[in-house]
């Protein structure tokens, strides 16, 4: 993999006024998987028959990788501050360590930051990948909503979720690999590939997610196993067991989403109910079903060690822990 986090530390935040940009800093250097970069850098290098050499590829791909992980925790920023998020990354969020108005704040400058640095991606590319850009924050924030909206919705089916989840986590990932591969020189058929590469990848991540939030091995995870359950959150598992569920069974998960302060009682509870019902096969089928389709999309680019990077990504997203 590509690494993206020494174009990212050189960024300078050693600006004034210091209570804007040093919680930007903080952010940046928390870390995270850098999946976004490191895609639209890998789609890059995936089509490389633009006219452009390998080391070409990278440097002009590059404004745009920066601002994806700009923009990328500019939304996290925020997310924290709706979702009332005390760690992220195992610090304290923004909105704690400082205060909600900086957060938000902050937040702000990291947007405009993120089409600062996507300006600098070349004269002749860079209408389209603007153009792409907005599309994509666009479905996030529609994602967002459509999430918060199932909070108060009591009844959400598998299709909404699956459309919240694409606008809400694929699309990034998807324009990030048709940006790479536009800025590289692909064709229209290889940044197709691309896109739907990312949007399914997406779609299978966030689905192991829930999955993970369940079965997953705290240690390994990174955070409380049952978060989920607690909040009641409307994910793949939970939808699924809603809508499969007999009457006797419904009745019982929902006497188990009223539950408010038997925590543990209600994570072994509901975890009984999905395994009754085997929801989470369907998920692991579901998530299989999306790798195949990334998978797919494979055969179409250039097959070069960037291609099969993007291939063992999407085989090793399976059997991932956290």
């Amino acid at each position: 993999m590509i690494d993206i986090n020494k174009a990212i530390e050189a960024l300078d935040w050693n600006k004034e006024p210091k209570g804007l940009y040093e919680p930007i800093a903080y952010t940046l250097a928390s870390g995270g998987k850098r999946i976004r970069p490191t895609l639209a850098l890998i789609a890059a290098q995936s089509v490389m028959n633009g006219g452009l050499i390998n080391g070409d590829a990278i440097e002009q791909t590059m404004p745009a990788a920066l601002a994806l992980e700009v923009f990328h925790n500019f939304t996290l920023l925020h997310d924290d501050v709706m979702d009332k998020a005390a760690m992220r990354r195992g610090r304290e969020t923004v909105h704690v360590k400082w205060n909600e108005n900086t957060a938000i704040l902050s937040g702000d400058q990291m947007l405009i930051e993120a089409y600062k640095l996507l300006s600098n991606v070349p004269a002749d590319k860079l209408p389209q990948v603007l153009k792409w850009f907005n599309e994509m924050a666009t479905g996030i924030c529609e994602g967002q909503q459509m999430d918060m909206d199932f909070e108060h919705m009591s009844r959400v089916s598998i299709a909404d979720y699956m459309t919240m989840i694409e606008k809400k986590t694929s699309v990034l990932l998807a324009y990030a690999m048709k940006i790479g591969g536009y800025i590289a020189g692909g064709t229209p058929e290889q940044q197709e590939a691309l896109y739907q590469f990312g949007l399914h990848i997406g779609l299978a991540f966030q689905i192991q997610d829930d999955i993970l939030d369940v079965y997953g091995d705290p240690k390994t995870f990174g955070k409380a196993i049952g978060g989920d359950i607690c909040a009641n959150k409307k994910t793949f598992l939970l939808l699924t067991a809603l809508e499969t569920a007999d009457a006797d069974t419904k009745a019982e998960l929902l006497q188990w989403l009223i539950a408010t302060d038997r925590n543990e009682e209600k994570i072994a509870g509901v975890t009984e109910l999905y395994n009754r019902l085997e929801v989470r096969e369907a998920g692991e089928s579901v998530m299989e079903e999306h790798t195949s389709l990334a998978l797919a999309q494979l055969d179409k680019l250039p097959q070069n060690e960037a291609t099969e990077t993007l291939r063992r990504l999407a085989e090793q997203l399976a059997t991932r822990k956290k």
